[in-house]
């Protein structure tokens, strides 16, 4: 996967081939923000610029810039899933709740690293 970082924001970039483009949109905010350019080092720049105007704009406004998640997560999963997860959170000694972060924890850092 092809993502950027800055300044807490992230964006996954795809490329266009028919309009010789890479783009991205900031990703986990509410508002469309979105970026391109014909090169990496072009683009890695429109994605910074995008975060900042992102969060001037927001200053402007008066309005919070939305920050990524919570921390709070409700998942709907199959019950035998659920049974299946309670049951290896008691094994390792762990909530389910802890479990479940540490679980998604190292899949998402193995997505996004």
């Amino acid at each position: 996967m092809n993502t950027m970082s800055y300044r807490g924001y992230s964006a996954r970039i795809e490329y266009d081939d028919e309009d010789g483009i890479f783009f991205g949109r900031i990703a986990g905010i509410r508002d469309g923000v979105g970026f391109h350019a014909e090169t990496v080092a072009d683009l890695k720049a429109a994605f910074r610029e995008a975060v900042e105007d992102y969060l001037e704009t927001c200053e402007k406004l008066g309005k919070a810039p939305h920050k990524p998640y919570s921390g709070n997560l409700m998942l709907r999963v199959d019950p035998t899933t659920h049974s299946k997860a309670a049951l290896a959170a008691e094994l390792t000694g762990k909530s389910l709740n802890q479990w479940g972060e540490d679980v998604l924890k190292a899949a998402a850092e193995k997505e996004i690293s």
